[in-house]
């Protein structure tokens, strides 16, 4: 494959401290508008405050409002498509190129890319990771994101490990994806990384290694960074809309007859 980076720095933002799905929702978006002014690559590696369910932009939140086992769990609708998530034991992260970056226009490319910088770290920490191949297109339905089965996906062993989602918007693109570390006590059937190894590496030291190698596909400079303040009051105005409210114990009972 050809080298689809560009000579602009990548700006890399870790943030410091885990936060809420609505914020980490909202946040994305706001980088993704950035991109569509102009702006340069950033990637973004985050963590969530609680358990969190988050849906794909094209499903409906009914299944997901009416389970036993998510009730009580916060619910946000992300900008992208793709099933249902619990982020819980994990590290996020978010990859949003202009469109007038090279990789902008091939969203296997995209894929693949990110993916293999992922690997890279994996293998380099003795972990025996791999891409998926060609997946079973009888599990794309899943309702769950870790229950379905992409080409793309990191894998290890029968078990995938990384999925992501992409939403374009005037020619920029925003990719965001999941690296399971750990089984949630919400989703015991989808292990993490650390689960399928038997053993754990440091997360800190985990999480600055991916945001390099994330970098280096956007761009071959990479620039520690973090919101611009127009940036953060944007988020903010947009963490309103990716709340769904819960449905109370009456309208679950309602809906499920």
């Amino acid at each position: 494959m050809a080298d689809a980076t560009v000579a602009d720095p990548c700006r890399v933002i870790i943030d410091p401290l885990p936060a809420c799905g609505q914020w980490n929702m909202a946040v994305d978006e706001a980088l993704l508008e950035s991109a569509v002014a102009g702006t340069g690559g950033t990637t973004r590696w985050y963590r969530w405050d609680r358990a969190t369910l988050s849906l794909g932009y094209f499903q409906p939140p009914e299944e997901a409002l009416r389970e036993p086992r998510f009730a009580g769990l916060p619910v946000v609708r992300r900008l992208t498509g793709g099933g249902a998530i619990v982020h819980h034991h994990e590290l996020t992260y978010a990859c949003v190129l202009p469109a007038a970056h090279p990789l902008a226009g091939s969203l296997r490319d995209l894929y693949t890319m990110v993916h293999e910088a992922v690997l890279r770290v994996l293998s380099g920490l003795g972990f025996g990771a791999r891409l998926r191949g060609i997946a079973d297109g009888a599990r794309r339905a899943e309702f769950l994101c870790f229950g379905r089965g992409d080409d793309f996906d990191v894998v290890m062993g029968d078990f995938k490990i990384l999925g992501s989602a992409q939403r374009r918007r005037r020619g920029a693109v925003l990719q965001h994806g999941s690296l399971l570390l750990r089984r949630s006590e919400w989703l015991r059937e989808f292990p993490g990384v650390f689960d399928c190894a038997g053993r754990e590496v440091s997360e800190a030291d985990l999480i600055e290694q991916l945001a390099r190698a994330v970098g280096a596909v956007v761009s071959r400079k990479t620039v520690p960074g973090s919101l611009a303040d127009d940036e953060m009051r944007r988020a903010a105005q947009l963490m309103k809309t990716y709340e769904i409210p819960r449905l109370t114990a009456e309208q679950r009972s309602v809906n499920s007859v």
